[in-house]
């Protein structure tokens, strides 16, 4: 297998543990945790089912990933470092995020040979006290960077809703939190859907000196099959999805402030079905499905903006990591060495500033 000739950097993976963190799951855990079928059953009727869509399986959800997990899934492949992405901690009373920075600030990330080399936590800039959670987040972690709030929101009701409203990004509320953000030179990791694209290219414009990653391409939903009650139906819906993404796409590249993450595309909710076949997808069916969204990407990106990550777990269902990572080598293969020591190790390193 492909291998490359310097370590990687994996800006964005997700740590949890519902048995002793606030976790959606961790009641359940608690009383069925040895029974992962019932678990699973259990989950089914009780959660909303584009929730259950979006996660595609639900065993990866409901245990506990940590270090050792991510370093078993990279298996031959050297990762140096790895930037944790806040992961819906279920404590948002008052300043209750600030517990998951603390949380993975203390994790044994040293044990496997991997370096935290950032913390992107979150925090809801339309609150009052945005700012205080900010400084606390600061001082919880010498490695908290900035933050992610997600804004997914499909006006397909049958596709998973990760934000309380629409348009959030365009928020008068979040828009005057967002100030703090600039002022504190942090770091900014943009979630929606493709159909939200010009939300984010209204927030890198009003905010030229911010520093916005946009995470996962943009997300475009339905993109590869049916999901939710009407997108993605038919071929010709399908290719429709893909031709405003990619015009979406190209005008947000435009702004010189926003990165992106060639991640997350193996995610079910981009109509993926291979964990319903009860399939992991290999490396050449990888390629054959992203190859035209990552060529599209390194065109109007370029390589100096273009940034790739796991977001492990959460892609778990539809592929092994080492299938994943050996697929994206193989794509941007023909790029150069440069390109690829860029895309895999060194705009991440400049974004985040990992030491």
């Amino acid at each position: 297998m492909m291998q490359l000739n310097f370590p990687i950097i994996d800006p964005h993976i997700h740590q949890w543990d519902p048995y002793h963190t606030p976790h959606a799951a961790q009641h359940l855990v608690k009383v069925l945790g040895n029974y992962p079928r019932a678990m699973d059953r259990l989950l089914r009727l009780v959660k909303p089912k584009p929730l259950i869509d979006t996660l595609g399986l639900t065993d990866h959800a409901l245990a506990p990933y940590l270090p050792r997990n991510y370093k078993q899934d990279i298996g031959h492949f050297n990762v140096e470092s790895v930037v944790h992405v806040e992961a819906n901690w279920h404590d948002h009373k008052g300043t209750g995020v600030v517990g998951e920075t603390r949380w993975i600030d203390q994790l044994p990330f040293d044990e496997q040979n991997i370096q935290l080399g950032a913390i992107v936590a979150t925090a809801d800039p339309r609150k009052r006290d945005f700012k205080k959670i900010l400084l606390l987040h600061r001082e919880a972690s010498p490695q908290f960077r900035g933050i992610r709030k997600m804004a997914s929101f499909h006006e397909d009701k049958g596709i998973y809703r990760w934000c309380d409203q629409a348009g959030l990004y365009r928020d008068k509320k979040f828009l005057k939190g967002f100030e703090q953000i600039v002022r504190q030179n942090l770091t900014f990791d943009a979630w929606c859907y493709s159909t939200q694209l010009d939300d984010v290219t209204a927030l890198a414009k009003r905010f030229p000196e911010a520093k916005i990653m946009l995470d996962h391409l943009g997300t475009p939903v339905g993109l590869f099959g049916a999901v939710g009650k009407s997108t993605g139906q038919s071929a010709q819906a399908r290719q429709a999805i893909f031709e405003e993404w990619k015009v979406k796409l190209a005008t947000i590249a435009e702004c010189q402030n926003v990165y992106a993450k060639i991640s997350g595309l193996l995610m079910p909710v981009l109509g993926h079905d291979f964990h319903l076949k009860k399939q992991k997808a290999t490396k050449m069916q990888i390629i054959k499905r992203l190859q035209p969204m990552i060529d599209h990407a390194v065109q109007v990106f370029g390589t100096d903006r273009i940034v790739f990550a796991s977001n492990f777990p959460m892609d778990k269902p539809s592929a092994d990591l080492t299938e994943i990572i050996a697929a994206y080598i193989e794509m941007t293969q023909p790029y150069g060495e440069d390109a690829m020591f860029k895309i895999f190790h060194q705009n991440a390193k400049n974004f985040y500033q990992i030491e």
